[in-house]
C-alpha cells in the first residue's frame, strides 16, 4: 500500500513538474520571440543561419532557434543532433552539423594525423547517418593540428583519409565542409587556432581538389580568411566551385559586424550572389555587446 502511495505521489510529482517544465519553456520561448521582435530579413537572397555555439552563453537552444526564425533565418547550426528535433518543432534547419570527438574541440583532432584516423572516421560517419535522417546536408571537417607533421603530409593523410569517408557521405546525400582557420590571433581560444594546419585557404582547396569529389567542399569563413590570406572578394570568385559553407565575423577581434572591424559585408554578400552560392551565410561572431542588437545588425548587414 506504501509502495503504490508512493508511486501516485511520484507520478503526481512528475507530471506537476513536467508541466511547470513545459509551462516554462512555453513562456522563455514567448519571451525570447517577443524580444527578437519584427524580422529583419526583408530580401532574402542570402540564406542565413545563426552557429549557436557564439550565443549559448546568453540563450538556451531554444532561445537562439526562436530568436533566429524570428529575425527571418532559416537555421541554427553546429548543434548537438539531440537538439533536431527542437528544430523540427520550430521549422527551421540545421544547415552544417558537427562531429562529436568527446573530450576537447573537433578541430584538434583531423584527418591530417594517422593517430586520430579511427576515432575521426568513426565520428564522422556517426555525423553523417545523424545529419542526413535529419535533413541536414553538411557536416563540418578539419584537417587537425600540425602536432610535428609536415604540412605535405598532413595533406597527403587528409586526401587519403576523406576518400574514405566521402564515398559514404555520397551515398547519405551530405557534403563534408573543410575549414580553414587561422593560426594568427592568439588572444582567445575560439579567435585564432594556433598550431592549426589547415591555415591557408589554398592548403585546403588543394586537398578538396585531390580528393575529387563533389561532397567535399570549403567551409570558406570569411574571418579566418581575412586573417590569413585577404583579398576576400577575389577568393569568393577563384573558389566558388569549391564553396560549400559560409561564416562570418568582425575582424579583428571575432566581433560584431559593425564599423568598428574592417569587412564590408554587404559587398561580400553581393560577390556570393555573383557567383551563385546557394548555401547557407553562418553568423558567427563572438558578441561583445548586447547578443540581440548584434545579430540583428549582422542579418541586416548581409541581407543584401
Amino acid at each position: 500500500m506504501a509502495e503504490a502511495q508512493d508511486a501516485k505521489l511520484n507520478r503526481r510529482t512528475f507530471v506537476s513538474a513536467s508541466t511547470g517544465a513545459l509551462v516554462g519553456a512555453a513562456m522563455v520561448t514567448h519571451g525570447a520571440a517577443t524580444a527578437a521582435g519584427e524580422p529583419v530579413v526583408k530580401k532574402g537572397q542570402i540564406r542565413q543561419s545563426v552557429v549557436q555555439w557564439c550565443f549559448a552563453e546568453h540563450w538556451t537552444v531554444e532561445e537562439t532557434i526562436v530568436i533566429a526564425k524570428r529575425l527571418g533565418c532559416k537555421s541554427v547550426e553546429l548543434i548537438a543532433p539531440e537538439h533536431f528535433s527542437t528544430l523540427k518543432k520550430h521549422e527551421m534547419e540545421c544547415a552544417i552539423g558537427t562531429i562529436d570527438m568527446g573530450d576537447g574541440p573537433p578541430f584538434t583532432r583531423g584527418f591530417n594525423n594517422p593517430k586520430h584516423f579511427d576515432e575521426l572516421k568513426k565520428a564522422t560517419l556517426k555525423s553523417i547517418d545523424e545529419c542526413s535522417r535529419f535533413g541536414c546536408k553538411r557536416v563540418i571537417a578539419f584537417t587537425g593540428m600540425a602536432d610535428g607533421i609536415s604540412r605535405e603530409e598532413g595533406a597527403d593523410n587528409c586526401v587519403a583519409q576523406f576518400k574514405k569517408v566521402v564515398g559514404y557521405a555520397e551515398k547519405k546525400g551530405v557534403t563534408l565542409c573543410l575549414e580553414m582557420l587561422n593560426t594568427r590571433d592568439d588572444t582567445h581560444p575560439m579567435k585564432g587556432h594556433p598550431g592549426y594546419q589547415g591555415d591557408d585557404t589554398e592548403y585546403c582547396v588543394d586537398i578538396i581538389q585531390r580528393v575529387g569529389s563533389e561532397n567535399l567542399k570549403l567551409l570558406f569563413d570569411i574571418y579566418h580568411v581575412q586573417i590569413m590570406n585577404g583579398d576576400v572578394i577575389r577568393r569568393i570568385h577563384q573558389h566558388k566551385d569549391h564553396i560549400g559553407h559560409i561564416h562570418t565575423a568582425g575582424n579583428p577581434g571575432r566581433g560584431e559586424l559593425n564599423e568598428s572591424q574592417e569587412l564590408q559585408y554587404p559587398p561580400i554578400m553581393k560577390a556570393l550572389l555573383e557567383i551563385g552560392y546557394q548555401g547557407f551565410v553562418g553568423q558567427e561572431f563572438i558578441p561583445v555587446g548586447d547578443p540581440l542588437a548584434g545579430l540583428k545588425q549582422a542579418v541586416a548587414l548581409c541581407d543584401v
